[in-house]
């Protein structure tokens, strides 16, 4: 193919200098050509953006000379234009090329952004998982401390057990006492926490909560002391007797074996 003489040109020493710009060249062999800018895009894969920067002079987006010098290439091909003679003017305003390493080909001079894409769905979907587990933990720990704790009746200054130590037994039928023998029932019209202890040793017989609506009754052959939390809120029978407990509050009653039908009851609060 001869080479374009539409542009002026001046060889002097070997040395090819051309009073055009490359710009302008290329967009000349492009409308003789009969293609358009998104034509010349489509055969060569370059951005219609940097076609049209090239046409205007600018190299910048080109990402550097090595790139620049590739664009040429690709477009005055296209074009059908020689390339070589805007190589050398290419390289006569830019510099000569240089030593080329496998970075400038394979890394471009402006790195490219990746923005990774997060699905906040997902995310929302995690937290809002764990702040349902905690919330169901710390209800389970609240829930089972108020279960263990004996409610405190009213004015009272007596702290009470909050932890049950043994579990209640299933309420049994009251036991035919004999002489000898201390049958102590509680029948609970309210929730009442009970302690029941043997008065010689101060060992324990029964601690827990008599439910509301039940009753539990115990026979000993020795003295007891028998505290109760709720004392307004249950009936306290003993060998058969009701036992009156004119306060409300917290207290302890003792009792011993006889051998008539009145109990030996000690009333002491506290």
């Amino acid at each position: 193919m001869a080479p374009y003489q539409g542009s002026g040109s001046v060889a002097t020493k070997g040395t090819w200098r051309r009073s055009v710009s490359i710009g302008d060249d290329l967009a000349d062999a492009r409308r003789r050509a009969g293609l358009t800018v998104s034509q010349v895009s489509q055969q060569t894969r370059i951005r219609e953006s940097i076609i049209r920067d090239i046409e205007q002079g600018d190299f910048a987006a080109c990402g550097g000379d090595f790139y620049a010098r590739g664009h040429i290439r690709s477009i005055a091909g296209a074009v059908g234009t020689d390339p070589a003679p805007l190589i050398s003017e290419y390289d006569a305003d830019h510099g000569p090329v240089g030593p080329l390493r496998a970075a400038d080909v394979f890394e471009p001079s402006k790195p490219i952004k990746i923005r990774e894409r997060r699905s906040p769905s997902m995310t929302m979907i995690v937290v809002l998982v764990l702040l349902a587990i905690i919330g169901y933990g710390s209800y389970r720990l609240v829930s089972s401390h108020h279960k263990s704790s004996p409610p405190a009746a009213t004015g009272s200054t007596t702290p009470q057990p909050s932890v049950q130590s043994t579990p209640p037994p299933s309420p049994s039928p009251t036991v035919a006492a004999t002489p000898s023998d201390v049958v102590i029932k509680v029948a609970a019209q309210e929730e009442c926490w009970v302690l029941l202890t043997r008065t010689s040793d101060g060992s324990q017989i029964f601690m827990g909560v008599v439910p509301a609506g039940s009753s539990m009754s115990w026979t000993e052959k020795q003295a007891v002391s028998i505290r109760l939390g709720n004392p307004g809120g249950i009936v306290l029978t003993v060998n058969g007797q009701r036992q009156p407990i004119k306060t409300v509050l917290p207290v302890t009653l003792s009792y011993s074996p006889h051998a008539g039908s009145s109990p030996a009851a000690q009333p002491s609060s506290g």
